[in-house]
């Protein structure tokens, strides 16, 4: 979704949609009252919504990039390789199992058309989204919009850790200083940020990942009991607040020269 040509921003909401096409469906071994329970589990609810309500009030509108398929389709944040540590307990790229340890595809089942179908193409969209930011403004910032349950889900492979309102996800390369502590700012009233914990890292594209120092990029992981009902309920009056802090945020961001890194 297009914002302001002269912004850098670029939110992405990869995990707020429980909508999944019937052919992937079938492909699927859950029943549907089980499907619903994992959705509720498994969606960062209302995330969409408040990238939303925070870009109608910024100064200078973000750009945004939203998944509209669950992550139960594919999930556009993992690797699509052996490099990914959620393989061990099936959510890789394509989820063999459910947030509970459950099959939920059936064994033997291919992933390959479902990484051609959406996977690569969603990558290969989200990339050139950041190379359009790059090419306008001379910078991106990539700020990831999730959330998590108050109380961790078995597949959680950080689980014992710290579960602040607020987590920041960062990168070495690729969140500097400045933008974590622009971030630890704007989220501040919400009972503490905290680094990592329970979920670590942040997304960049692959062509960018590691090579670009002028992609910066940061995960915001909402605790959603300070939202919504959890699982997977209905939103209350905490997201306009915490849409007031992302646009906090990103009006200090989206400001020329600010959130770059002075390294080559």
């Amino acid at each position: 979704m297009a914002g302001a040509p002269d912004s850098p921003v670029l939110l992405h909401v990869p995990h707020s949609s429980r909508a999944v096409p019937a052919d992937v469906r079938e492909g699927i071994s859950l029943d549907d009252e089980a499907l619903e329970a994992e959705l509720d589990h498994i969606t960062d609810s209302h995330t969409a919504e408040l990238a939303a309500l925070a870009v109608a009030s910024c100064a200078v509108p973000p750009w945004r990039f939203v998944n509209d398929l669950s992550r139960l389709v594919v999930d556009p944040e993992r690797f699509p390789d052996e490099r990914e540590e959620m393989l061990a307990v099936g959510m890789g790229a394509v989820y063999t199992h459910t947030s509970h340890r459950e099959r939920l595809r059936p064994p033997g089942t291919s992933t390959q058309p479902l990484l051609d179908r959406f996977f690569h193409p969603y990558a290969q969209a989200m990339t050139a989204a950041v190379d359009g930011r790059l090419a306008a403004t001379g910078r991106a910032v990539v700020i990831d919009v999730h959330s998590y349950p108050t109380t961790p889900l078995p597949y959680e492979l950080h689980g014992t850790g710290p579960r602040p309102p607020v987590c920041l996800g960062t990168d070495r390369f690729h969140t500097p200083p400045e933008l974590l502590a622009r971030a630890e700012a704007a989220f501040a009233g919400f009972g503490g940020t905290g680094l990592n914990s329970p979920f670590p890292g942040t997304y960049v594209p692959l062509r960018h990942y590691g090579t670009d120092r002028r992609v910066d990029a940061l995960m915001i992981e909402i605790r959603r009991d300070l939202y919504m009902s959890e699982p997977g309920g209905p939103a209350g009056p905490g997201l306009a607040a915490l849409a007031t802090s992302l646009t906090e945020l990103v009006d200090a961001l989206d400001v020329p020269g600010r959130g770059q890194r002075g390294r080559a």
